[in-house]
């Protein structure tokens, strides 16, 4: 069992008075919880949550804990964030069916407050759509990728003219044209050379650098695929976890005891290898979706397959 500090108490002073009537019942002078605007004490709960899960939590906070500081985040910020995500997961997941939510039951819960409850659900929720750049982004990076015009013998990015040498010939101003008219491709072009996405070479050809729309630079973009990406993980995780059916992908390998250059041709080849699967799932995907653009019934779902790569001093908190 997780042993938690008792919460402090404080000791009240004894107060002469008049002894109460017999017919009088004594009362409870302090105030409750929710009167008092302090959170409540949910008893039984916090000390049932097994200590091996306590062991994962802190593993995996670890790291966002080192992050939060790096950005200059502080606690007390942290934990209001973290305040609204349980308010609002709770209310939207933990429903009965056949009642309405209520923010008692939120409170409940979560152990928020309830007039914090109501403050938060009342609150706008954030705006979860990509940035723009990322989207636009993302798409003709796609195009690049899964279309057999832009594709070289071996289906992958061919460096593309800035312009159509002829009325046939695949051209970066025509890559952008296919997924907006809205917007010059020499503006996509000089921000992605900014953020290392696109190098132009000698002879005016654009190669695109990485088969993925991930910015070198760009802090609005590498954020967004930040929180994107680890959440997609970390669900992948907990539904494996929960013991739902059925598991989700989820694999490592992990070895210790390795020479900085046995790190580095393990890196390479893992860079390789995990390239040659996402290349033949994004064309594979990308044929799929319009095949199934095509069928009008059918649930429609969302995939996301990704790869990663760690390293760390054996000797480090992060080494297991």
């Amino acid at each position: 069992m997780v042993k938690f500090p008792a919460l402090p108490t404080r000791e009240r002073k004894k107060k002469t008075s008049s002894p109460r009537s017999p017919e009088s019942p004594p009362r409870d002078t302090a105030p409750s919880a929710h009167e008092s605007g302090t959170p409540p004490v949910l008893t039984g709960t916090a000390q049932a949550v097994p200590p091996f899960f306590v062991s994962a939590l802190r593993r995996v906070l670890r790291p966002l804990a080192r992050l939060l500081l790096d950005f200059q985040v502080p606690f007390p910020y942290a934990s209001g964030v973290l305040k609204a995500i349980y308010v609002e997961v709770a209310a939207a997941e933990r429903t009965l069916e056949g009642r309405r939510q209520t923010d008692s039951r939120v409170s409940l819960l979560t152990g928020v407050h309830r007039k914090d409850v109501k403050r938060l659900r009342e609150e706008p929720h954030e705006d979860r759509s990509a940035p723009e750049s990322v989207s636009l982004g993302a798409q003709i990076v796609q195009r690049w990728t899964t279309d057999a015009r832009y594709l070289d013998d071996d289906f992958r990015p061919r460096p593309l003219p800035r312009s159509a040498l002829g009325a046939r010939t695949p051209s970066f101003d025509h890559l952008v044209e296919s997924v907006s008219k809205d917007i010059r491709a020499r503006a996509v072009l000089d921000e992605w050379v900014h953020l290392g996405i696109a190098r132009v070479d000698a002879e005016g050809l654009v190669h695109l650098r990485v088969e993925g729309f991930v910015p070198e630079r760009g802090m609005e973009e590498k954020a967004f695929y930040f929180g994107r990406n680890v959440s997609h993980h970390i669900a992948a995780a907990a539904h494996n976890l929960r013991g739902e059916q059925p598991p989700l992908l989820e694999r490592t390998v992990s070895y210790g005891g390795l020479r900085q250059e046995s790190v580095a041709e393990l890196e390479a080849l893992a860079n390789e290898l995990s390239m040659e699967v996402l290349r033949s799932v994004n064309q594979r995907a990308a044929a799929l979706q319009r095949r199934d653009a095509r069928r009008k019934k059918g649930r429609r779902m969302r995939i996301s397959l990704g790869t990663y790569f760690f390293k760390v001093s054996d000797d480090s908190e992060d080494r297991s």
